[in-house]
């Protein structure tokens, strides 16, 4: 990862050196252009006057005639510039003899020691004579310029068209390139040492190693190298560390991209993309290609439609390089997404991807093992438990126990700590599962109180019940969106809930709305139950849907609606009377729930306001600090009869 970052750095930097450069070249083009333009038109007015070549006999002739035609004669070395009386420039040119000079062959300057007025009238008959002994070296180097520059303009200006056209024509070429990056032998490995927990999904890939280590010892007993394996799993489970320390393992070339990279505005880029990766990966071979999210360019083609829709031609050609794969092509793809319902069935089939892997949520002792890599390198106080921090995180991926170490050591470094405490642990893990306290939020003394009673519902409910999970934790203090917590932490992992466990789920997330009814009556219910309620409708309904666990449906369940066919009455993929059935059985156990809480509430008075009290006067209360207080619940007998 800190290799991405420092590539996804430098390109920033690489950037800004490119629009530098091409600001640069841009002002020295438009540059260029002037000073070619300025040379072209001074050339065009130079170029406008056209010189006569004369004899110099003829010069000196009309010279020293009074009535010719002559006004001026400038004498630079053994040439002369005649300008004419008719003209401002001179428009003639000849040369004399440079053994003599021209006062020998006759050439007098006639208007000599004259001055006033003799010398006006001397100058209207004769020319005047002018001499410059010197060539004018500035004059031959700018008629050498104003020749030369227009055509180094030339060729720059057509340089520079022919290196845009060919950057133009480079850059239309690598459109279709792959952008996947490639981790070689040069780059930082990862090996299933650096992975922790999924020892079954290990187990599978090991098995890809070794297929890529000794190709020969399966091939002699007939067995094809596996052409492609599925990593499936939630979103922060290691799918993609899993892949890179099978490459890492098997010590060979790893191409990785994500499958949105595929995809392009134009027709046929993501297509020519795939060709150009696989292509890349034999010549590796052998090798492996990672395509992460390959959802992104996976999806069902039966229920998208459009032959000639981008993402389909990729998938098209995805699916035809994988089946097009020699058996000793040595190239294996991996592939990894959280919604497999959503791939085409062509993809999933043998002989494209082979292995379907689950990478599975970490159990306790994974969790373990996985803090234990997340604070290596940390200090930590000596008494710090992360086996207790592994109990609480239940559900959490790896992606999430890592935060939870990094903001404990942000909470460490803010606090000023030296080593990262027991304390930091527990404001990490609260702060990623809930949310930051609010301790700038200020609450009167009603509203704490109606905090209280609502969060001491929940907690004597989920206490009394027998197939509850124990509470961990209350406090009164807003997190997050939410004014109160109460935790309810298993004691072990469980793969499966009952139907009784899911019940107590629902009645004690119904004990705090029925202790605000209990203790301030009916009108006075507030909308602090609202992400209760909205918990109950969802595990109700995902109940009766999906579970079959409905008085008058079980052991029925009704297809998803993203998959299920819509009727047109209802908009949903069962008929309206089933729709109604299903609103019925929700109702039900969202009432029974209701009626289990308020009789647990009722039996256990004098403890919901013995707790409600200690929550207002301490604000949080621990697993310890709630066992003296709850011990003297009961659970009535009526309530039994619920089960």
């Amino acid at each position: 990862m800190a290799e991405n970052i420092k590539n996804s750095t430098g390109g920033k930097k690489i950037n800004a050196n490119n629009n530098a450069s091409n600001t640069v070249r841009s002002i020295l083009f438009t540059f260029i252009l002037i000073c070619f333009g300025a040379l072209l038109i001074a050339n065009m007015n130079q170029s406008g006057v056209q010189k006569t070549e004369v004899p110099i006999s003829e010069v000196i002739q009309r010279a020293n005639d009074p009535d010719g035609d002559i006004s001026k004669i400038t004498i630079t070395g053994n040439t002369l510039d005649i300008t004419l009386k008719t003209k401002d420039q001179p428009t003639e040119t000849s040369r004399k003899d440079p053994s003599g000079t021209l006062y020998d062959q006759g050439l007098i300057n006639h208007c000599e020691n004259l001055e006033g007025e003799d010398l006006t009238e001397c100058q209207k008959k004769y020319p005047t004579i002018e001499y410059k002994e010197d060539a004018d070296v500035w004059g031959i180097v700018l008629d050498v310029l104003l020749t030369v520059l227009p055509i180094i303009a030339l060729v720059i200006f057509f340089s520079w068209m022919m290196r845009q056209a060919t950057a133009a024509n480079n850059q239309s070429m690598a459109f279709g390139k792959s952008r996947a990056k490639l981790y070689g032998p040069d780059k930082k490995k990862v090996t299933f040492k650096d992975v922790a927990g999924n020892e079954a999904a290990k187990q599978d890939l090991t098995e890809i190693v070794d297929f890529l280590k000794n190709p020969k010892k399966y091939e002699k007993l007939g067995a094809k190298i596996p052409r492609g394996v599925l990593l499936a799993g939630d979103p922060g489970t290691g799918k993609t560390l899993m892949a890179r320390a099978v490459a890492g393992e098997a010590d060979v070339p790893f191409f990785s991209i994500s499958g949105s990279e595929f995809a392009e505005m134009f027709v046929g880029v993501g297509a020519s993309r795939v060709r150009d990766l696989f292509s890349k990966a034999k010549k590796n071979a052998p090798s492996i290609i990672f395509i992460d999210e390959i959802d992104a360019v996976a999806h069902k083609r039966d229920a998208r439609g459009g032959a000639g829709r981008e993402d389909e031609q990729t998938l098209n050609q995805i699916l035809v390089e994988m089946d097009g794969f020699d058996n000793d092509s040595g190239v294996i793809v991996m592939a990894a997404t959280n919604r497999v319902d959503m791939l085409d069935k062509a993809l999933l089939r043998p002989g494209r991807f082979d292995r379907h892997v689950n990478v599975t949520l970490p159990e306790r002792k994974d969790r373990l093992e996985i803090l234990k890599v997340h604070f290596k390198g940390k200090p930590v106080e000596e008494n710090v438990d992360l086996e207790a921090l592994a109990k609480k995180t239940a559900g959490s991926s790896g992606a999430d126990l890592a935060n939870i170490a990094n903001e404990a050591a942000i909470t460490a470094a803010r606090e000023g700590h030296k080593a990262i405490s027991n304390k930091d642990l527990t404001e990490a893990f609260e702060r990623v599962a809930i949310g930051p306290e609010r301790k700038s939020k200020v609450m009167n003394e009603k509203e704490r109180k109606i905090t209280a009673y609502h969060e001491a519902g929940h907690a004597l409910v989920g206490h009394v019940l027998p197939d509850s999970d124990p509470v961990h934790k209350v406090t009164i203090i807003p997190r997050g969106s939410t004014g109160g917590v109460t935790w309810f932490l298993p004691p072990e992992d469980r793969s499966y809930k009952n139907i009784y466990e899911l019940k107590d789920i629902l009645a004690r997330a119904m004990g705090g709305r029925v202790a605000e009814k209990l203790i301030f009556g009916t009108d006075a219910i507030t909308t602090g139950a609202s992400s209760d309620l909205k918990n109950v409708a969802e595990l109700a309904k995902s109940m009766i849907v999906e579970e079959g666990m409905g008085s008058s449906t079980r052991n029925l369940v009704f297809p998803d609606e993203a998959t299920g066919y819509y009727t047109i009455t209802t908009g949903k993929p069962y008929s309206e009377k089933t729709a109604e059935i299903i609103d019925s059985e929700i109702k039900k156990l969202a009432d029974e729930a209701t009626k289990r809480a308020e009789m647990v509430l009722k039996a256990n008075k004098a403890v919901l306001d013995k707790l409600a009290e200690e929550l207002l006067a301490h604000e949080t209360l621990e697993e310890a600090e709630l066992e003296p207080i709850l011990k003297s619940a009961k659970l009535p007998e009526t309530v039994k009869l619920y089960k």
